[in-house]
């Protein structure tokens, strides 16, 4: 191969590559991965039904919380 194709190729994989990781450090400065719960009960819970069930559950519990710590003044 001449060297001109090497060098091609390789600025064009650093460019690319380049462009991939400022992707990756937007998509973590912007929160897309934190999300953990999603994929926990994505394992969990097979069916949507139970997704839901799932859901009512956790709201049912968030409630009971701000009952807890309601306090009139």
């Amino acid at each position: 191969m001449d060297s001109w194709v090497i060098g091609m190729m390789l600025g064009v994989s650093i460019f690319l590559g380049s462009i991939a990781l400022v992707a990756m450090m937007w998509a973590i400065k912007k929160g897309q991965f934190d999300d953990k719960e999603k994929f926990l009960n994505a394992a969990l819970f097979d069916d949507e039904s139970e997704l839901n069930d799932a859901i009512k559950k956790e709201k049912k519990r968030e409630d009971a919380l701000k009952k807890k710590d309601y306090r009139p003044e």
